[in-house]
């Protein structure tokens, strides 16, 4: 497990920073062989290369989905812009595309075992999805769109876990509260006294519509204030309001979907879902 104990919020820009210029040397190595490709100049190559950012963005990932703060706010602010670019510097390099391709094309006289056929497979639908075999004009729309979505997704994330603390409901009679065990009630509590609510009881909202404490409060006007708090929390017209974001990202994913040659984003999903589902099972929830 990471060491997180020795891990400081701001070592993680850094971290992230290196592990991106190590992967695109990495990649860029690849790509610029004089050597024929091979399954194991290329594909393997391939596997193995970004392993820094890779432990980087996991440990990341974890922190800031269980502890997040400002400081891993911005962070992520920062660097998910940057991220995108990165995969599309991998996924648009025409050079390494090609090396992939001359692999996918060979690929039946190669005598490759299932797992490397499936996975040189992989690989080319991957690159082609990522936008590989568009235009140099097309290349340049779909870098424009993964940039905005990025910075959209990362604030609506940053919103919607705002409007989760702010929609907590606050309780002045302890009868409210009538249903919940000693043990919530006294979570409630403490929860009220970290927000320097001392003799009140705070519920917070749980990142789901449905709120657990909807099977036991015995008030019904007490549900419904629960369940208004949380399926409202991000449509109020406030600074955490996440429409304008949904909106707009539903926008660029549509846009992107029709310039790699899907009919609707959804198309564009269940094709890649299609796409990693072994045939058997495919065949089984047709037959189903």
């Amino acid at each position: 497990a990471p060491r997180f104990d020795r891990i400081h919020n701001e070592d993680y820009a850094a971290a992230i920073e290196e592990g991106m210029r190590q992967h695109i040397a990495e990649v860029e190595a690849i790509a610029n062989q004089a050597t024929r490709p091979t399954f194991e100049n290329t594909i393997v190559a391939l596997e193995r290369s970004g392993d820094l950012l890779t432990r980087v963005l996991k440990t990341f990932g974890g922190v800031t989905s269980a502890n997040t703060n400002d400081t891993l706010q911005a962070i992520q602010t920062e660097e998910s812009p940057k991220l995108a670019a990165h995969s599309d510097a991998i996924f648009l390099n025409d050079k390494l595309f090609q090396r992939v391709r001359q692999i996918y094309d060979r690929r039946a006289q190669l005598n490759f075992s299932p797992e490397q056929k499936y996975l040189v497979e992989r690989y080319h639908l991957d690159f082609v999805r990522a936008g590989a075999n568009l235009s140099e004009p097309d290349k340049t729309r779909l870098r424009a769109l993964n940039q905005e979505e990025s910075k959209l997704t990362t604030d609506f994330q940053n919103r919607l876990l705002a409007a989760t603390k702010a929609g907590a409901l606050v309780f002045s009679d302890r009868s409210e509260l009538d249903g919940l065990s000693e043990a919530d009630i006294a979570s409630a509590a403490e929860a009220a006294t970290e927000r320097k609510l001392p003799g009140k009881w705070v519920l917070r909202l749980q990142n789901t519509t449905q709120q657990p404490a909807q099977e036991s409060l015995r008030r019904r006007a007490v549900r419904q204030r629960l369940f208004d708090a949380s399926i409202h929390r991000a449509d109020r017209g406030d600074t955490v309001d996440t429409r304008s974001a949904i909106q707009r990202i539903v926008q660029l994913r549509a846009e992107r979907a029709k310039l790699l040659g899907y009919s609707t984003a959804a198309a564009y999903v269940l094709d890649d879902q299609m796409a990693k589902t072994p045939a058997a099972a495919i065949k089984l929830l047709t037959d189903i």
